[in-house]
């Protein structure tokens, strides 16, 4: 059985890359979980950010997005001093404003999933790559989603971390054609 190498480094791995990475999604609270910790991992590795994961889900009251709108600067000092979460004190604030834009969108689109999903017409792209090293970091379209998350105010969607969110969340289908996970996540 061949699974995307970057799983194999161990079980935590495997199991999100089995079980989770590239299932669409269109539920708001776990597009925002996702869109939160893509923006944890800029500049770390998704290795480290998973370790953590279960910390984020009692710090931020599982990524409820109302409750982590209404952090205070406060809330998100003893975050930061009292959760195993990553440190970066800007990253953890972009988790209050992200969920703060995000309320925003779903008043104007309905759901933040029809918003962000419009950008794919509502359907995965099928990626056929061959192998790992032709999987792209970023693409046109992840671009373009990233200045206009920013134009809304969303903070750390730059273009990488939002092609990972586009792949995790199963806007793109990214398993290598060869992968156990590729045509499950591609029906």
């Amino acid at each position: 059985m061949y699974r995307c190498s970057w799983s194999n480094s161990n079980q935590l791995m495997q199991t999100y890359h089995d079980k989770e990475w590239g299932i669409p999604s269109k539920d708001d609270r776990y597009l925002f979980e996702m869109l939160s910790l893509e923006g944890a991992q800029a500049g770390l590795s998704w290795q480290i950010v998973l370790s953590k994961r279960a910390n984020y889900h009692e710090a931020f009251h599982n990524f409820d997005i109302e409750y982590c709108a209404s952090l205070t600067d406060a809330d998100l000092l003893a975050i930061k001093e009292n959760h195993g979460v990553i440190k970066h004190l800007a990253k953890l604030q972009s988790v209050r404003n992200n969920a703060r834009v995000l309320l925003e969108v779903q008043k104007t689109y309905g759901s933040f999933a029809a918003y962000i999903w419009s950008y794919v017409d509502h359907i995965p792209y099928q990626n056929e790559w061959q192998s790992e090293d032709q999987v792209p970091a970023q693409t046109e379209l992840s671009s373009q989603i990233s200045k206009d998350l920013k134009k809304k105010g969303f903070k750390f969607v730059g273009p990488v971390t939002i092609y990972s969110f586009m792949q995790a969340v199963g806007m793109v289908n990214d398993h290598v054609t060869n992968c156990i996970c590729y045509e499950p996540v591609g029906k």
